[in-house]
């Protein structure tokens, strides 16, 4: 089953745009895991213009799910996940000026790079994903630096899909299939919500964990943090089903 990871950014951004402690981000933390998500995600940026580096070690102390830290493997960051141990730490080429992630590694050209970074990462028992754009010819190249994962941007996904141009999910599944034949796993993340989750998880079978932040807390405004979650959990799991029943279906195909 594909798993739910709750992006808190938007949580501590509300926070900031007033100061002071409202909406309390631990609280809202507890109530997510409480509410059913499978997992914690956040993205401290060397600014620290939303999620703070306190933030991250302050929810560390809470967490009862599993926590993935994003981030740039820069100085700090990486002083940051070896202190706390996250479950997964997903490496991002944030640029400075980013207003949010908006591009996937060049494996080819960073490969040294990342490959010292995940060594480090690995050898304290931390799962590593590495956030790719949809292009296959990334794939082989991430599956050396020793990666677990990668996570597809889909940023390029969600405009297309807006904008029912279907074809947008083939250099998904083209990439996705890449990982598979390189022994990796597929987690996704970027502008997914409740109109396009059920789209992608139906296309690529081998997806393990979706990360949403900025529509989830959206939605929230309008049905409520609870209810939310819970549509989308839901909607993730009848999207599951259905692969599970296409899977057969092929199955049975070929027996036949």
């Amino acid at each position: 089953m594909v798993k739910l990871s709750v992006n808190l950014n938007k949580i501590a951004t509300l926070r900031n745009a007033r100061g002071g402690n409202i909406p309390n981000l631990l609280q809202v933390a507890v109530d997510v895991q409480k509410f059913g998500a499978h997992g914690i995600t956040v993205h401290p940026r060397p600014d620290e213009r939303h999620i703070t580096y306190k933030d991250v070690y302050d929810l560390n102390s809470i967490l009862r799910t599993e926590f993935n830290i994003e981030g740039k493997p820069i100085k700090k960051f990486m002083k940051l996940v070896l202190d706390i141990l996250p479950n997964q730490v997903t490496l991002v080429p944030d640029s400075d000026n980013a207003v949010t992630s908006n591009a996937g590694w060049n494996t080819i050209l960073y490969q040294d790079l990342l490959t010292e970074t995940i060594s480090k990462l690995k050898d304290h028992g931390i799962r590593t994903s590495i956030f790719l754009d949809p292009n296959p010819k990334f794939v082989s190249y991430a599956a050396k630096t020793g990666a677990d994962r990668i996570e597809l941007y889909t940023g390029y996904f969600a405009i297309g899909y807006a904008n029912k141009k279907w074809d947008c999910i083939n250099p998904y599944i083209l990439t996705a299939k890449e990982a598979m034949r390189n022994h990796l796993l597929v987690n996704a993340g970027h502008d997914l919500n409740l109109e396009n989750i059920s789209f992608l998880i139906q296309k690529i079978p081998n997806l393990v964990e979706v990360s949403i932040g900025h529509s989830l807390i959206s939605d929230s405004l309008y049905m409520g943090l609870e209810n939310t979650i819970q549509t989308y959990l839901k909607r993730i799991q009848s999207s599951n089903i259905n692969n599970i029943n296409n899977i057969n279906e092929e199955i049975n195909r070929k027996i036949e």
